[in-house]
Formats: C-alpha cells, structure tokens, sequence
C-alpha cells in the first residue's frame, strides 16, 4: 500500500542545496541514487525514513543494510523524532538472527514502522506469506551496486514487485565502479532493481561543487613528504619485480586478453584478484608457475603497503615471514620457491630493508646481548623513522601555538586535534609514537636504558628493534611459527608506556597512549575509542583486579568500597586537550566529526571520501572552522593510488551519465503494461508436442525448498524461471521437486566436506528410506572450471571408511581402523564418491555447471511430474505428526517449526554429539529449549527422547573429561 500522508509538519537536517534536490526527486520518483563517497549518503537516508516514519501507518522495509549502518539509523530516526516531536513516528525495529521465531515477526510486521530485515529472513517471510507484499509501503534498497540478477535482494524485489505494484521502491549506492562494467550495466542494474530511471550525483555536478565550495569551504593544507633514499629504493625495487611477473604472466598466457595486465593496473587496482577471475575458467590448465606468480602479486602488493605503513623493524619482520612461507619443505628442488625471490631486485629489497633496521649480521653471537648497548655485540643499530613522523610532530607543535593564540569561540568547534588513519594497526603505531616522542625529557622520571638522547623516535623504534631480535632467537621453526598469527605477516605490536604516566610537559594528552589501555574496547553506539589515559591511582586500582591468594583481602576491600571522594582517582578531559586517533570508517567517519567537533584534522594517510565528508561537514555548520592538514608521501604508490581513486570514480560516473543519455527505453519487470495474450502464453504448457497451446497449466510448478538453501542463487533462480518456491525447513533432501523426487545440492566445497567427515553417507541413507528417486546434485561455480581439478586432490582422512561403515567394495562391513592399510584405501574425493556410490546403487548424480543450468534441469526433471506437498515435504524425517496446515503455504507456521528455522549453529553444534541422528536431532530440538538443558539430561530423561542407545552416548560425551587420556 502507498504511504499515508498527514498534514504533521516533518523537520529535516538538510542544510546543502544538493542534498534538498535528491530528497525532493525521492518525495515524488522511484529511482537509483548513485551519489558519490563522501557526500553523506546516510544522512539523506534517515531524512527519508523519517519522513515516511513521521506519516505513520507505513510499513517501510530496509534491505542491505549491516549491524552499523542499522545502528546509526536508528540513532538518527531517534535524534529525528526528539526535535520534531511528531506523534506517529516510531523509530527503527531490526529483525536478524537474534529474532527469529514466526510468532515475533508476524506482529512485528502487523505493527509496521521502519523495519530493517535481513535479506535471507525477509525472502523467506515474503515467500511463506508470512509478510503480505501488498501491505507494504515501500521498499528501500541500500547498496544496490552489489544487486545482481541472482542475489537475494533481486529476489526480494522481484517477489514484491510481482505481489505490489503501488508502493514505492528507491535504491541506494555509493560505489559508481562496480556499475561500469560488463555491457550496458547501468540498465541491468535497473532491470533487476525495478526501477524507471537512475539519478546521478558526482563530486562535479554544479549543484553539489556550490554548495560545498562556497565561503565557508574547509581549509586544507596539503603536506608532500618525501620518502626516504632508502624506502625509494626498496620501492623501485618492489616495482621491477612485479613489472617482471606481469611479463613472465603475459608470455605464459598469450590467448587472453591482457590489455589491463600492466603495472598501472598493478597498482591502483585488485590486480591479483582480477588476474584470478579472469584465470579461473581455465585454472586447471594453467602451468604451475602462473599459478604461483599470481600468488606472489598479492605479496608484492602487500609489501609496497607495508613500506609506507609499518615502522622499520616490523617492515623487516613483515619479509621475514614472507621468505619463511615461501621456503620449501626440505628435499624439494627451487622450483618451489617463488620465482620473484631470486631477482637481483629482491636481494636489494631485503638488503635495503635491513639496512634500515640494522648494520652487521644476525648469527648466534650477535644474538648475546652486550652490557654497553644492550643489543647483540656487533650490532650496529640505524632505525630510520618514517618521514611522516617528524611531520606529524611538527604539526602538532603548530597547532599547539595556533590554538594558544587563536583560542576559538565556545559555542564553535572544540580545539581537539583528530589524527585518521588507514587501519587500526596504524592508529597503535601513531599512538605509541605521540605517547614516546618526548621521551628523553622522561628520563629525570623514570630511569630506562634505552631511554638515551636521541630523536623522537628513536625509544620507540629501539624497544621495536630489542623485540626483533628475541623474536628471531626463539624462532626455531619456521613452520610452527607460520602457524601461529605470524601467518598473516602482521607484525605483533608491543606494550610500550610506562603505566599510566602522561608525556611530561606538555599541555595537551593523547589519547590512547597509555599501555594500561591497550585492551580497551569501543564504547556501544559509539565508533570513538575509549583508550584514554589514566592517572596512577587508577593503575593501582587496575592491577589489583586479579589478585593472587595473598591478596584476597585487598580484593575484598575495594570490592566493598563505597567509592567516597572519586574525585581523587578519575578526572573529565576537556575536549581541548585531546588528541583523538582513529581509522577511516565509511559512513561512521561522520558520526566522528558531528560528536567531536574537531578544530583541527590531520590525515595521516589520503582519503578522499574523508575529504568530502569534511566539506560537507563544514559547509553545513556555519560556525564551525576546521583547518586540515593532508599528508602523503610524494612520488609514492600511495600518492598514485590516490590520484587512481579519484581519477577512476570521475571516469565511473562519466560512462554512466553517457550511458544514461544512451538509454532510448528504460525496460522494467511492470506485468501492467504486457498484452494479456502473452499472460496467458506464458501459462501455456509446452512441453507437449506439436506447439503445447492447446494446454494450459492451471498453476505454476513448485519446488520445496529448505531455508537454509537461500544462501545459493538457485532459489532466486527457480523463482524466476516461473515457479512457485515454498521455504520449509526439511529434515531430508534440500529441494524437493516431486513426491518420488529429492535433490540434496552441494557445492565443491561442501561436497568435500561432506564425503571427509560422513554427513553425505547419512543424507544418502535416509533419502533412500523416505523418497524413491534421491539424486545428489553436484553444482560448480559459474565463472570457474567444470572440471574434476577442483577436488581431484582432495585427501580422504583415514577415518573415513570406518566412519562410512564400508569397505573399498562398497559391501558393509565393521571393518577396524587397522584395514586402513590397504593400497585401495581412498585417497581422493574421487575415491570416496566411488565408495558411496557403491554402497547406494540407487543413488543418482547430477552434474551442473552453474545454478542456470541447475534450474533447467529442474524444470525437466518435472515435466509431466506430481507437484510436491510441503506438509509432507516437513514431515519426513520426523518422529512426530504435523497437524494439517489450512493452507500449504502456510506449512512454516506449523507447530514446532518456528523454532528451528534460524537457530543453526545450535543445531550444527549438537549434529556433531555421537548418538544424534537426524531424526533425533529434530526430536530434541522440539522438545527442549536449548543445548543446556540437553547436556543435563540423565539418561533416562534422554530415552524418552531418542531411544536407550542414542541417550547413552549423548550422555557419555557431555560428562567424558577433555583430560582423560
């Protein structure tokens, strides 16, 4: 149904003349928004919510959207409905896992509101009739860049579409790139979301750049920083040893199209990633070596990165465990090894990498630690600090001058100097270095040996360079080590500060520098980090949380402690004398500017979303002044990835303003304005020959479907190919296509799966107790090989024939574990589907491609065939009796099943306990609430349950010790 309109006067915060403009489109039109990052797409998403939540009686679905961006809607619907005190509006409801059951969403649905529904609950309820598509409102669509013909938002709005052709639907997307390519993207995106028309917002279009370059734009000081002679040079060298690899990949692959294989495209794209797509269809012929070369482009990337980010001696750490991974096993030849590593490139890169750290050699005396320096004799320590560094201090003493001379207004911006970078890992580096960088003035406070006169980095970098070398002496075995998070190549990062003491003489405190706040979290419904620093009483208080035995008593006292005269331990900072340090963050980044108000903003890294979020920030609060300082390295990937960014996002929304002045006819999915002859034509039956017009299905085919298959693309699939999906939650098969006929579908991954640890042998045995034709379908990836490449390999565990029950005949035996000798053990999941053929002859394979030609099949498979009963469908498999549904559309309403639609993990976590078959485990869900209450069951309250045998070993596994031998 449309929204109601009321004449209650709804106040919006959209101060920007662009802003106005999209909001009024949307007030009349359905269409795509594509605005570009930055612009506050979120913020025009709430005005709209609120504005259909302050009509009242709407029912308003938002599909796509994550915990966070739920989190900040929600807030801002509140802060909404606090200013302008409307009577109708009722804020956000989230419906995901954690509310589940039938009976919740039904009145939830009947209440109407906002609501925010994840896509797989929202396909399902839309499908059971559990949500009436003709009562909602509208629809709106959140990352519609990521909406293609087979995911589950087109599916959801195809359903609503077809059922409600009145209310309004409008999409929503930040991300113009991923609408450029493939042919006519634009238009598919459209045909698959529903919609008319698309509205395009760039930073360059006229209304957007006045309102945000007016009087009271921002004022950005741009900081080149030159690199170091040394990070150019290991640079330059990263550089000629992908220029390499994309050569050897271009000579190895010449029937492909490599026009993007360049080292631009290197750069400033996914390179590896669009390498491996383009690769995958033809993956298994592929040479070993190409496969290998485009596992080290990752690397390579990943090392150009590190070298602008990571300090010295993590850089050095972060290469270590890169030659580790990449060493061979012992006995194997160097083919092994990967081919960029024996370029006289790569011996500059880890030679200049090291220089940089250190001068000598690493060998079992220099690992003795000298009395004089405190590191290995021998050992020559150099730790070049980032150029940024020194920058970022020079900065902080300017403002701190600007801010003592130009104090600002108290009603303008606070003095707070907010530092954002690129990732977490950056944010602790920057911390510790801000909390360390007047060190040496410490020194009178507390006595350090390494604390010695030098640079401001240099405390930092010499406790970095001391864990290094304990680092390299316990490494005794790479494997073990690669194991551990070292796999990863991210470098551990150290406890540095003195607990809870403030950088001495100076005004203004970080924040977050203190080691006693190292583990500290983020406050719920705030994207600020807590980590501030404490005063020393505090620290006291802190140590004693876990006391030993001896200090029970103390324990006691301050558990008792009416916490009298707290002033003396806890304090408020003033917002002038923080230095606040965070990471980019999307669309939070705003919730960060509107909270803190910051005076002074120093980009540690280039961004330029953030850039835009601070013009639009600036521009919509006259009296607020930000002065911005933007640094970067200059002649550095990162300045190229920058400038690429840019430059792709200008050329994104130039193809798609062209393409949309090419769209002659916008087509949609509108049933309205087809000829009623080809309604009818499509109803027709032509599987019969000689033309089939002269029968007429009465109804669509249906498919049985169990809910948790709606993480594939084939259900969406079935459903567009003209047949009626009905979701149920089925104990036996996946899909059930006709009374005689049930599919359980696996993936590649999930077959592999399934033969290892012997769920398939248990699905296989009760499809065959319960339906006359069970078929297992075996479904490939579209976009990659259809070969046996894919699991050809794949190692059987020796457990595998006595878990199967089985021998390599296929004849059932109670063979021990000591037949595993045999040569003709399997040893692939080729060997196992063997062996499980053998062992059900009735059992049917269906091999497909993709999920296309999945769903052809299916429709062959029910020609002139039965339609299934979902009622049946449910009750196969159970020990108890449905009572009958009134309408089989309504069999996800019947008794019991509401409780086992989306609590899987429980359900995963108790298939595994020896003794639960599937009938059992159906069993026990219906009949207790949780795994609790199954875990303190005696054994004959389990009895009555799944028999004698089954309660004795449930029993036995959740009272069997973990440290018996």
């Amino acid at each position: 149904m449309p929204p109601e309109r009321t004449n209650v006067p709804v106040k919006l915060s959209l101060p920007l003349q662009y802003q106005q403009h999209i909001f009024t489109e949307l007030r009349t039109e359905d269409e795509l928004v594509v605005l570009a990052r930055g612009l506050g797409l979120l913020h025009l998403i709430t005005n709209l919510l609120h504005f259909y939540d302050a009509a009242g009686n709407n029912l308003v679905l938002v599909v796509g959207a994550d915990d966070r961006e739920n989190e900040w809607i929600g807030e801002a619907l509140a802060e909404h409905y606090a200013t302008s005190k409307s009577p109708l509006a009722r804020g956000l409801k989230v419906i995901n896992t954690e509310k589940a059951t039938v009976s919740m969403r039904e009145r939830i649905y009947a209440e109407g509101g906002i609501l925010s529904v994840t896509s797989r609950i929202l396909v399902v309820d839309l499908l059971s009739k559990l949500l009436n598509p003709e009562k909602v409102s509208g629809m709106i669509i959140l990352h519609a860049d990521k909406v293609v013909a087979t995911s589950l938002e087109a599916f959801i709005v195809r359903i609503y579409r077809q059922a409600n052709k009145r209310g309004f639907l409008k999409a929503f997307s930040d991300s113009p790139e991923p609408l450029t390519t493939g042919f006519a993207p634009l238009a598919n995106v459209l045909r698959n979301l529903f919609l008319p028309k698309a509205s395009l917002w760039p930073r360059f279009e006229v209304s957007v750049a006045e309102s945000l370059e007016g009087h009271r734009k921002a004022e950005v000081i741009e900081l080149e920083v030159p690199m170091s002679a040394k990070m150019r040079e290991v640079q330059n060298a990263v550089l000629e040893c992908v220029e390499i690899s994309i050569a050897e990949l271009r000579k190895a692959n010449t029937g492909l199209d490599m026009e993007e294989w360049t080292l631009d495209s290197a750069l400033h794209r996914n390179f590896d990633i669009s390498i491996r797509r383009q690769l995958d269809p033809i993956w298994h012929r592929v040479s070993f070596r190409t496969r290998q070369i485009v596992s080290d482009l990752t690397d390579l990337r990943g090392i150009l990165h590190a070298l602008l980010t990571y300090d010295a001696v993590s850089f050095v750490k972060y290469l270590d465990t890169i030659v580790a991974a990449h060493s061979p096993p012992p006995g194997s030849n160097k083919h092994n090894y990967s081919p960029w590593l024996f370029l006289h490139a790569a011996h500059v890169l880890f030679q200049t990498a090291k220089a940089r750290v250190y001068e000598g050699k690493l060998n079992d005396d220099l690992s003795r630690p000298s009395s004089s320096t405190n590191f290995a004799a021998g050992l020559q320590p150099t730790l070049e600090a980032l150029p940024k560094w020194n920058v970022v201090a020079e900065v902080l003493g300017e403002i701190e001058q600007d801010a003592y001379l130009n104090p600002a207004a108290p009603d303008e911006s606070n003095s707070t100097i907010l530092i954002m970078c690129s990732d977490q890992r950056t944010c602790r580096q920057l911390r510790e270095y801000i909390s360390t960088m007047h060190a040496k003035v410490a020194q009178s406070i507390q006595k350090d040996d390494d604390d010695e006169e030098g640079s401001s980095a240099e405390v930092m970098m010499r406790r970095r360079l001391r864990e290094y070398l304990n680092w390299k002496r316990s490494l005794s075995n790479v494997n073990r080590n690669l194991s551990d998070d070292d796999r990863s190549g991210r470098p551990a990062e150290s406890a540095a500060q003195p607990q809870g003491r403030p950088p001495p003489n100076k005004r203004r405190r970080v924040r977050g520098g203190g080691a006693v706040t190292s583990a500290a979290g983020r406050v719920p419904n705030s994207s600020v980090q807590t980590e501030v620093e404490l005063p020393g009483q505090v620290v006291s208080l802190l140590n004693v949380i876990q006391p030993t035995e001896a200090e029970e008593t103390q324990k006691e006292e301050i558990v008792i402690d009416n916490f009298e005269d707290m002033e003396d331990f806890y304090e408020l900072y003033d917002m002038n004398d923080l230095v606040m340090i965070h990471p980019y963050d999307g669309d939070m980044d705003d919730h960060i500017l509107e909270e803190v108000r910051p005076r002074y903003i120093i980009m540690y890294e280039p961004d330029a979303a953030f850039i835009r979020r601070v013009e639009v920030y600036r521009s919509s609060h006259t009296g607020r002044n930000v002065k911005v300082y933007f640094i970067y390295y200059g002649g550095s990937v990162e300045e190229q990835r920058y400038l690429s960014a840019v430059r792709r996002e200008k050329d994104s929304f130039t193809k798609l303003i062209k393409e949309k002045g090419n769209m002659a006819v916008t087509l949609t999915h509108d049933k309205k304005a087809e000829d009623p002859q080809e309604q009818f034509l499509r109803t027709v039956n032509t599987r019969i020959a000689g033309g089939g017009r002269l029968a007429a299905t009465a109804a669509p085919p249906r498919v049985v479907v169990d809910v948790r298959e709606f993480r594939s693309a084939l259900p969406s699939l079935l459903h567009g190919n003209n047949m009626i999906v009905i979701p149920c939650q089925l104990t036996v098969g996946d899909y059930i296509l006709t009374p005689e006929i049930c599919v359980e579908r696996k993936s590649i991954r999930d077959l592999i799966s399934s033969l290892r640890n012997g769920r398939l042998y248990n699905q296989a045995e009760t499809m065959l107790q319960h339906y006359k034709n069970p078929l297992l379908l075996i479904e490939f990836d579209q976009n990659k090989s259809f070969t046996f490449d894919a699991f050809a390999s794949a190692t059987a565990p020796s457990t595998f024939l006595t878990d199967y029950g089985f021998s390599s005949s296929g004849q059932a035996t109670s063979t021990s574990s000591s037949s595993m000798a045999n040569p003709s053990n399997p040893k692939s999941a080729q060997h196992m589907l063997v062996l499980l053929i053998l062992a059900f002859p009735r059992l049917r394979i269906i091999w497909s491609s993709s999920p296309y030609q999945t769903a052809e099949i299916f429709a062959e498979l029910k020609k002139n065939a039965s339609e299934p009963d979902p009622l049946r469908a449910v009750q196969i498999g159970l020990d108890i009796q449905l009572s009958d549904a009134a309408n089989p559309g309504d069999v996800m309403a019947a008794a019991g099943i509401e409780h086992r639609i989306f609590n899987l993990l429980p359900q995963d976590m108790l298939r595994a306990v020896p003794g639960v078959t599937p009938q059992a485990l159906e069993r026990l869900v219906l009949e207790t609430d949780n795994l609790h209450d199954i875990a303190n069951m005696e054994v004959d309250q389990l009895d009555s349950l799944v028999g004698k045998e089954a309660a004795r070993k449930i029993y036995n596994f959740f009272r069997k010790s973990v440290f018996d031998d």
